[in-house]
């Protein structure tokens, strides 16, 4: 096993105007299982494949362990590659599938039947060894893709978003399966996906990506706890969180007339060169209240009943809102459609931007 560092590792495509990935910098710990997640477009798969040697580095180094592989081709970097698309031979078996690259490799058959039967029994795949790709199901395909990686026992997993194809139910399984088998190899894992419910449920820490450049690198819950901007902060959270436009009023935001208290480290720092401010506050956050005791109007225009809990939709007319204020509330809260709530929160649940520079004014 081994870690993985980028030093300012840059790729440029002829002809663009600008770099995809201008020069990252990442250090990722031997065993660790790291997310890079972003919008489409935002250079994370880029940065992947520049990693596995599939794409040119134009400047900057990248190193496995302590060797620099930036100009070592793909099959010498020992890593293991696992696609969305699963790239199986079809007229191959599973076990042949998942042996390919050791019968390539001229390891000896007796060698590449343990590894095989070692994977499979990992993925719970034994009984589907004599099958073709065609008789599995879009989850066994997949594993079989993870099982080809397994048994090169390479010292880097590189996995581009293995589980879009799936359905909704099996992407749950499969990502809880991946998670798990990672743990229990202890392989250090660079995943990519643009779905920021797998990379908050999957990695140790996570790598948020806009236009080839981290914006933070933390673990998943400092990452919803401490968003440093507000890319992050909108990125980060399903439901996203609530951004609401505000200014500076003695310490506290104002949206319209209805004044949001803060944290003493943000009413520190309102006022003094931060006029403009954006207000955010999770869906889970709000708390019903009364109309006479003073909260947000919100009017509601949908409900989403979970069981539990529920989803409520709603706007305000209160200048500086969006569109859709969202808030999360118990299953057996009694909110209807056209209804008019009332919500509040806790100073400590308010996270306070600059929104001219989008920094982070909150402790």
């Amino acid at each position: 096993m081994a870690s993985v560092t980028f030093d300012k590792a840059q790729r440029w495509y002829p002809g663009a105007d600008k770099p995809t990935v201008p020069g990252i910098d990442l250090e990722i710990a031997d065993g660790e299982f790291m997310v890079l997640v972003g919008p489409s477009g935002c250079g994370k798969s880029t940065t992947l494949r520049m990693l596995a040697g599939l794409e040119e580095i134009n400047a900057g180094h990248i190193f496995i362990g302590d060797r620099d592989v930036t100009k070592v081709p793909p099959k010498d970097r020992d890593i293991a590659m696992v696609f969305q698309n699963y790239a199986l031979y079809p007229h191959m078996t599973v076990a042949d599938n998942m042996a390919f690259a050791l019968k390539t490799a001229k390891v000896a058959p007796a060698e590449r039947q343990k590894r095989v039967e070692e994977a499979a029994k990992i993925l719970g795949l034994t009984e589907f060894l004599e099958r073709k790709p065609k008789a599995l199901s879009g989850g066994q395909r997949q594993r079989v893709a993870m099982g080809r990686a397994i048994v090169r026992n390479p010292q880097v997993f590189c996995m581009d978003e293995p589980l879009s194809n799936l359905d909704a139910k099996m992407r749950v399984q499969t990502r809880t399966d991946i998670a798990k088998l990672q743990s229990d190899l202890g392989v250090t894992t660079v995943y990519v996906t643009h779905d920021q419910v797998e990379a908050m449920t999957m990695g140790d820490r996570v790598a948020v990506m806009k236009l080839g450049e981290l914006m933070q690198v933390d673990t998943p819950l400092r990452l919803y706890d401490k968003p440093v901007n507000l890319f992050v902060a909108g990125f980060i959270g399903s439901p996203q969180m609530n951004l609401m436009e505000a200014r500076a009023v003695e310490g506290k935001a104002q949206i319209g007339d209805y004044l949001v208290p803060v944290d003493p480290a943000a009413s520190k720092q309102l006022g003094a060169g931060h006029k403009n401010i954006t207000v955010g506050v999770r869906p889970e956050a709000w708390r019903l209240v009364s109309q006479a005791e003073g909260g947000l109007p919100v009017k509601v225009t949908v409900v989403e009943e979970l069981g539990s809990d529920g989803f409520v939709y709603g706007t305000s007319g209160v200048e500086g809102t969006p569109a859709n204020i969202i808030v999360r509330v118990s299953g057996r809260d009694k909110v209807h459609k056209g209804d008019t709530i009332y919500v509040t929160t806790d100073p400590t649940s308010v996270h306070v931007f600059d929104t001219d520079t989008g920094e982070r004014l909150s402790d």
